[in-house]
């Protein structure tokens, strides 16, 4: 007689998300001249600054904690309209998150405009520098090339495994170090990837009824790597 199937325990989603606060942002060479220049406010040295660097590099992390410290308006970078030139006019900061595709070049420059005469600021965040933004209006070109641009690089080991032992810590769930650092060197350098691997490890783990071993490690990021997400449990 087959032995019955071993029960599992069906994981029950409670939406973690990431936080974003400063105490929770993890610093090191990566990107520790971002996080600089974002404390560094108000006191920066332009009316812009640009975060560049790849996706999951964090840029949206500090964006966040910039945003809710200095109150800013969140604007959309393909429409940036007469309520957020007032805005600028009154001084109030700006955050123009994820300028990748379409932007509002008019918009912006009267934006820009209105925030430095204001003694405003504005932050913006993209993965690419401007000169690969192909702006074509040349006054806003121009004010480009005053913005304080920071580079962000790829999230390194000292910073992947950081962030992977704060999000498993954040769940209540013990991962042996070792572990911790063959995740680091498996998945791709990318926050994203990370939280999303840790929440695959954390279900199926929780399913299972087992820990998180090197070997469950390798499973659930070979499926990924696999396009195979959902692995079953």
């Amino acid at each position: 007689m087959a032995e019955p199937a071993k029960p599992t325990q069906l994981p029950f989603d409670l939406a973690l998300t990431p936080g974003y606060t400063r105490d929770e942002l993890v610093v090191t060479p990566a990107n520790a001249a971002a996080v600089a220049m974002i404390d560094r406010w108000p006191d920066w040295p332009s009316t812009a600054v640009l975060l560049a660097g790849p996706a999951g590099a964090g840029k949206s992390h500090l964006a966040a904690i910039w945003s809710d410290r200095a109150q800013a308006l969140r604007v959309t970078p393909e429409t940036i309209g007469e309520d957020v030139v007032l805005a600028a006019t009154a001084g109030r900061p700006l955050l123009i998150d994820s300028v990748e595709g379409s932007l509002d070049e008019t918009g912006l420059f009267h934006a820009w405009n209105a925030a430095r005469e204001a003694g405003g600021h504005i932050l913006l965040t993209s993965r690419r520098f401007p000169a690969a933004w192909r702006v074509k209006l040349p006054d806003l070109a121009s004010r480009l090339k005053t913005a304080t641009i920071v580079e962000i690089s790829e999230p390194d080991d000292l910073l992947l495994i950081a962030v992977l032992t704060k999000l498993f810590a954040d769940r209540q769930v013990q991962v042996e170090p070792h572990v911790v650092a063959f995740i680091a060197n498996r998945i791709e350098r990318s926050l994203a990837t990370a939280m999303h691997i840790v929440d695959r490890l954390d279900a199926v783990a929780l399913a299972r009824k087992t820990r998180i071993s090197r070997a469950l490690a390798a499973a659930i990021i070979g499926a990924a790597d696999q396009g195979q997400g959902a692995l079953d449990f």
